[in-house]
This record gives C-alpha cells, structure tokens and sequence, in this order.
C-alpha cells in the first residue's frame, strides 16, 4: 500500500475498521505498514506475554492496556517486577485486569509493587500460586479498587490473608476462594460482613459449616454462589438460604454429601427467579415434593441433577413445568428412558446442552427425539451409552446442525457408519470418540473430510485407528488444537509424519504408542511449533534424536510428561535447557537417566519450574540446594 494512500486516511478512521478486525486478522493487519503496526499499539488493549525480557518493552508500546495476562511467562519473580517499577517509561496506570495465576515466584514485595503500579485495577487472578499465603494477601490488598479476585488453590492462605484483603478491598463483588483449606467460618464470616456488594461468591471445597452459610445469607446482593463439595454443610445450613441472599439466581452444591432434596426445596421456595440450579450427586432421588415446588421456578434455565433416581414421570413433570430450560445434566440418572426423554424433548425444545453419560437405558429413539425437537442443540453428552446405534446417530447428522459438542466415549453402537451421518454436523468443535471399538480409518475419514471447524478430537484406545485415518483429519481438520491419540496401537511414524500438518496444535497426548520413533516425533516438533502440552509417557521407542528436535523445535512447550521414555542424560539436559517456558515436567521412571543427569537437567529449569513428578528415592539422593532453589521458586515437587 502507498503512502499516498495511507496518508489520505485518518488515524480515528484507521482506529474505526481495526475495530472491526478479529484477532488473527488484527495480526495481519500490523504487518502492512507503520501506520497500521502504530495504530494496533495504540488501540490494544489486552495482551498475553511469553517471554518475561519483552515485558517492559511491550508495556512500552501498548500503553493503553487494560488486561494483562502473566500466567505462562515461567521467569516471572519480584526482582522482575521492581526492575519494571524502577522503569519510568512504563505506564501501568490504565491496568485494570491482572492475571498472576501460576505465578509462584511472585510474592509479598512484587504484589505489593504491582499493586502500588496499577491503580487502577479492578481484576486479579493468583490462582494455583501455591505458595500465596497471608503476607501476599497484606501486599495485594494495597489495591483498594479490587472488585473481582481469584484465589483458587492458594493453599497458604489463611482466615487472617483473607481478613485483610476485605478489609483493603471492601469493594469485593467477585471472590473465588476455591481449595484455600485454610479459610475457616470466621475468615467467610468477616467477609460476609465486611464486602456487603459481594454479587459472586465461590466457596467449594473448603472446609467450612454451616455457620458459613448463616453468614452468607446475609449477602443482600449475592446472585452466584457455589459450593462444590463442601462436606460440613448439611440441610440445616442450606436452609438459611430459604430467607436470605434474596438476589440468588445460581448456586451449586454439586458433591455435597449430606445435602438432600429437602434443603433444595427450601432454596427453591425462597428464590422463585432463581435461573441455575445445580445439585448433581448429592441428592439421592427427584421426589415429588421437589417436582412439585420447582414448578414456581418459571425462569429456571439449568438444571443438574446427575446421579439422582429420575423416573419418566418426573422427567415429564419437570419439563412440562421448566419449558425454559437450556441445560440439563442428568447423567448416571438410574430411571432415565426413551419416554422421558422424549417427553422431555417435546417440552424443551430450546435445550442448548444435555448430559446424558451412563444413561444405560436410552436408544436411538431418545437422541432421534431430541435431534428433531431441540434444534438448538449445541453439546451432547452420551458417555457409556451402549444402546446408541447408527440409526440415532444419523437423526444428530440431519437435524442437528448446531451441534458443536458431541461426547460417545466408549459408545459400543458407533461405527463407521455412524460417523458418517456424525460428519454433516459441519459445525462440530469437539468430538469424543475414546474407546470406541468399532471405527475405523474408514469413519474417521469421514470426520476429516467434512467438519472442517473442529477444534478438539478424541480418540483414545479407539484400536482400529491407524495412520490412514489420521492422514485424513491431518489434511481436513486443519484447526485442530486438541488431538488424543492415546494407546492408538496401530500408529506409526508415517501417521507421525501427518500430525505435522496441524500447525495449530497446542494440546497433544499421545502416551502408550509403542511404534512412534524419533523420527516421527522430529516430524511432529517441526510441523507443531505452537504444542504447550506433549504426553510421550510410555513411547519406549523414541530415541534421542526426537528429543533433540523437540529441544530445538518446540520452544513453546510448557508441559510435557517424558515418563517411562528412553531419554538419556544429555537428552533431558538439552530439552530441560532449551524449552523456555516448560513449567510442569513429569519425569518418573526414566531408566537411561543418572542422578547426575536429573540433577543438570533441574537445574537448568529450576528458575522456571512450578511443578515437577520425580520417583520418590531422588529425593534424598539430589542435592538439597538444588531441592531448596525449586521451593524457593514456588514449584512443587510430587514424589511418586
């Protein structure tokens, strides 16, 4: 393009059409000129980074950011933070979003940095940094303006952490507090008290009572709240609900055992706008008085009540009294029929999702149903369900042309035949066929040649899979991200050879493969320079030479399980030296590989590293200095 051309345009017009720009055209689009590349640095406003040595230069450029995402830049540390602080070209006044999750090494002074630097933030993700514990918690609540905070898995963090952050950021409306075992009643009750515009609140798996959820009642504002395995919360405490939290439209108990169908009744008639319900396996059956209240619940959008006794008669009533239901996850239902269900599709017909995984009963006369009435189906669940032939498979092929989500792990009536029909649902994005005995290259040509779009497929064990097959979805599915081919016996370096087309892939596992060399997985880590995650556990075959291509080529990895591999000692030093941004290694069982050689190979990653899987005797064989470092760094060792 001409610099005439370029000039006769102005900047806000430039600014108006990269607006409308999607992502990867948006990257495209700075390539064209100076111009272009200036208006895209200046109308940016979120970014992921990589590489912590280009953070203050990317600051730099972009400075009008309103996100940044730290999540996957393994060096991050406090030294790098205050060097940024010190760094008075960088601006981090407009930040509003933060996201710090696995950043280990981060802690009390670079949060409180951090803090200090970007006041203006509103969002803050630390969750899975194991070691964020109550003198992070004082450095972060620095940021009075904090409304939305994520704090899942800090497993430091205790009542007192907890205490000052809602007393430094009462502006709370969003809280994650998600396995941080140490938070008790009293850390939830002073939060309750103190952060009285809390709208989303998430409390599973922590140890707490009832006297939590008194507390919690009390929320006036509180819309979401849920509570995923919570052991000590029983109907008793659920029953506070009944009068409290009056703007409650969705809670989950899913897995709280000593909850029953009478606490959910109490809830129900509490809150009749209520919109998500979900409450899979912890009741034991859909009595009557549970159909009859949820009756009043007209706006009721998603109803989980997997693992329940579910007869066709209840299923009926509650759809002919839930019509507007997009959501329905009864999987490992005992009582789930074809005439339920069908009643179900008849009176739903705006269903969006369904789950029915281990429904042993339902055939092709249900999914045939469902198809024909539900035409907005999206995702479909049917796991274990064994009664699925071909015949229910082709009603999914020509009604279902929403259907992006399609799960038949281990469905014994899928054949090739049935793929077939699967294919014209040309705007699947995932697709699970593990342990499907029954298909073939033939099927999964099929798959390959006509859903163009799919982003995730799964064929774990599917035996009769081979190098043929793959070769099809290799040339036909070429933004694949997400791709199992677990314990696929039958393929080879030449099926190897074809993965190397998806240069898309992020995610690839492809564990058990005995006839997989290094020759294929040098072809795969020169064709798929995007893969974060690589599972090579138990390829017995791969020799150093694919090793050293991966160390060269795959620079992007961040996790990969190398258990049970014929790596030696300067292989794993090479690949532990040269994958800059691995964070999380699995190294058990490595039978070619010397005490000296973990000990090189961790420390060429230890700065990097959160976690790490190594066989219990190295742990008193390895140095403890190096041992010292990796604590020191935030990873955690797991000692098999």
């Amino acid at each position: 393009m001409s610099h005439s051309i370029l000039s006769a345009l102005s900047e806000d017009l430039l600014v108006r059409v990269y607006g409308f720009l999607d992502p990867p055209c948006r990257k495209t689009w700075r390539l064209v000129s100076r111009e272009f590349h200036r208006v895209d640095s200046l109308s940016r406003t979120s970014i992921r980074i990589l590489r912590v040595e280009f953070l203050p230069a990317l600051l730099f450029k972009h400075p009008n950011l309103s996100s940044l995402d730290l999540s996957v830049c393994p060096k991050l540390d406090d030294d790098v933070v205050l060097r940024i602080a010190l760094d008075g070209a960088v601006s981090t006044s407009r930040l509003k979003s933060l996201n710090l999750s696995r950043a280990t090494a981060v802690r009390a002074r670079g949060l409180e940095t951090l803090a200090r630097l970007c006041r203006a933030l509103e969002r803050v993700d630390v969750s899975h940094c194991w070691a964020f514990g109550d003198r992070e918690a004082a450095a972060l609540s620095v940021a009075a303006g904090i409304r939305e905070l994520k704090m899942d898995k800090c497993l430091s963090l205790s009542d007192v952490g907890l205490a000052r952050i809602v007393v430094g950021c009462s502006k709370l409306n969003k809280i994650s507090l998600k396995w941080c075992m140490e938070i008790s009643d009293l850390g939830i009750d002073l939060l309750c008290k103190k952060c009285k515009d809390l709208k989303s609140l998430d409390v599973s798996y922590l140890k707490i009572t009832n006297d939590s959820v008194r507390s919690i009642a009390l929320l006036p504002k509180l819309e979401v709240l849920e509570m995923v395995s919570c052991p000590l919360i029983d109907d008793a405490g659920l029953q506070y609900l009944e009068n409290g939290s009056p703007s409650l439209k969705e809670i989950d108990v899913t897995r709280c055992d000593r909850v029953s169908s009478s606490s959910l009744i109490s809830i129900v008639k509490g809150h009749p706008d209520l919109q998500h319900l979900k409450a899979s396996h912890c009741i034991s059956e859909i009595s009557l008085s549970f159909l009859h209240n949820i009756k009043a619940l007209k706006h009721l959008k998603t109803l989980w009540i997997d693992g329940a006794r579910v007869s066709d008669s209840s299923l009926l009533t509650l759809s002919a009294s839930c019509r507007a239901l997009t959501e329905l996850g009864v999987s490992r239902c005992v009582g789930v029929t074809d005439i339920g269900m069908m009643g179900l599709a008849r009176n739903c017909s705006n269903l969006k999702a369904l789950n029915l995984a281990c429904c042993g009963f339902v055939t092709d006369a249900a999914i045939s149903a469902v198809a024909q009435s539900c035409l907005n189906l999206e995702s479909l669940q049917l796991e274990s369900c064994h009664l699925i032939t071909e015949k229910g498979l082709q009603s999914l092929g020509c009604y279902s042309k929403r259907l992006q989500e399609l799960d038949l792990t281990d469905c014994d009536g899928v054949n090739d035949r049935g793929l077939e029909y699967i294919s014209k649902c040309s705007n699947l994005l995932r697709l699970k066929l593990g342990l499907c005995a029954n298909i073939s290259d033939k099927g999964i040509f099929h798959i390959g040649s006509k859903c163009s779009k799919l982003l995730e497929l799964d064929l774990y064990r599917c035996a009769g899979f081979g190098d043929d097959g793959l070769a099809a979805i290799s040339r036909g599915c070429k933004s694949l991200n997400r791709l199992i081919l677990s314990y696929c016996g039958e393929l080879t370096d030449t099926g190897a050879e074809k993965i190397r087309q998806l240069e898309h892939l992020t995610h690839l596992e492809l564990r058990g493969i005995k006839n997989i060399t290094g020759t294929g997985l040098a072809a795969i880590a020169r064709g798929c320079k995007k893969l974060a995650y690589l599972d090579l556990k138990q390829c017995e075959n791969i020799d150093d030479s694919g090793f050293w291509a991966l160390a060269y080529f795959s620079r992007n990895l961040r996790q990969i399980n190398l258990c049970n591999c014929s790596v030696s000692d300067t292989a794993l030093c090479m690949l532990m030296s040269n994958l800059s941004r691995v964070q999380d290694v699995d190294l058990v069982h490595l039978n070619r590989v010397t005490v000296e050689g973990f000990e090189f190979a961790l420390r060429a990653c230890c700065n990097r590293l959160k976690k790490l899987k190594l066989l219990a005797p190295l742990r008193f064989l390895l140095s403890s200095e190096l041992l010292e470092v990796l604590h020191a760094r935030g990873c955690r060792i797991r000692w098999d």
